[in-house]
């Protein structure tokens, strides 16, 4: 599988709130870190996926644009969603990632926090 294929399939399981789909392209000791934050392990990413979803039915990616690196990928793609009375989620995001042996090792996501207000709110944070 290509790098831009792993991505897609990531990102398609983020989608669909499938985290046994998202953990079959992930390396079990994958990393990933929101604006320079502290690393999360691959349980927490996978959580915070699935509880998205859940919050946000029609959560989804638009306006993909991914590419391959000599590393991995990095994808910049807007983030939609309505969390009812917390709001909507418009959210432009780039993620910058590191592929090994097959599997996403590493995910830095950055975007600009004052966008995730709804999110934050519809997840009690």
């Amino acid at each position: 599988m290509s790098n831009v294929e792993l991505a897609r399939s990531l990102f398609d399981a983020f989608e669909a709130g499938d985290a046994e789909a998202a953990k079959a392209v992930c390396a079990d000791t994958m990393t990933g870190s929101q604006n320079g934050g502290p690393a999360m392990g691959l349980a927490t990413i996978l959580g915070f996926a699935v509880a998205v979803k859940k919050a946000a039915p029609d959560f989804r990616y638009e306006e993909i644009s991914c590419q391959a690196s000599d590393s991995g990928f990095v994808e910049e793609h807007r983030v939609r969603a309505s969390f009812g009375q917390h709001g909507d989620l418009d959210l432009i995001v780039c993620i910058v990632a590191d592929v090994r042996d097959g599997k996403i090792a590493a995910l830095r996501e950055y975007f600009d926090p004052t966008g995730a207000a709804s999110l934050r709110k519809a997840l009690g944070g």
